[in-house]
């Protein structure tokens, strides 16, 4: 097993060259390689940090421009460009936390057929930086999901994810944006892929701002409700 961590970046800098910092810390040995996604939009600034980490680690590092937009958009690239047994789904600006990279690639390796994910309430909720309101929101709407698809996950939208790379190639994903993330974790389902979860915490990005929006969180329902009434022919390529 080795694993493609994706990365896409937009505006980080000394995060993103702590994230990798971190992993390598704890899993040099199951990284295989970092994918470093980057659009028009991205920063001169993340541009040169990304360039200098590819520099300093070609054979490991390297840059993907992305063709697809928005964030699903570059995820959705770097499967297709991922060369790992199993790829990591995670952010660059340290709103997930490098440090649990390790205990799950662990997992994944017990369970490489499956799907190792990230919970922010797994053993009690663990948020920082988080508004009162988006809080309650957030542990409704994972309570009304798992009760609709008959799972006992608790975190069904924490973009932190493992899986392997034959399973995201087979699938026919149609987000773009951050919804994305939660239809990486809904089809699998409905595919009958095991999914497991890991507790992690989740920490208020203190570098660049957020490119999702309050409307895009809407289109969450959309695909979890469409993806529901699915047949297997039509999630699979």
């Amino acid at each position: 097993m080795n694993v493609s961590v994706i990365l896409p970046a937009v505006n980080e800098t000394t995060s993103l060259r702590q994230t990798l910092r971190q992993i390598e810390q704890t899993s040099r040995a199951d990284v295989l390689e970092y994918i470093l996604v980057l659009c028009q939009r991205t920063s001169p600034q993340c541009r040169a940090a990304a360039a200098e980490l590819a520099a300093a680690q070609p054979d490991r590092v390297w840059i993907l421009e992305q063709r697809l937009p928005f964030l699903g958009g570059a995820i959705r690239d770097a499967f297709d460009a991922a060369r790992g047994t199993h790829v990591l789904m995670m952010a660059s600006d340290l709103e997930t936390d490098p440090a649990a990279v390790a205990v799950m690639i662990e997992q994944a390796k017990r369970l490489p057929e499956g799907i190792v994910t990230a919970s922010r309430w797994k053993g009690g909720p663990r948020f920082e930086g988080y508004s009162r309101l988006k809080f309650v929101l957030n542990w409704m709407f994972q309570r009304f999901f798992a009760l609709l698809y008959g799972v006992r996950l608790t975190d069904m939208t924490y973009a932190y994810r493992i899986f392997p790379t034959p399973l995201v190639r087979s699938i026919r994903w149609e987000e773009l944006k951050h919804p994305f993330l939660f239809e990486t974790l809904v089809k699998p389902l409905k595919l009958g892929v095991q999914v497991i979860e890991v507790p992690s915490a989740w920490r208020a990005r203190t570098e660049g701002q957020s490119q999702n929006t309050f409307l895009t969180n809407f289109g969450y329902f959309r695909i979890g409700f469409r993806t529901l009434l699915m047949r297997r022919r039509r999630i699979l390529k």
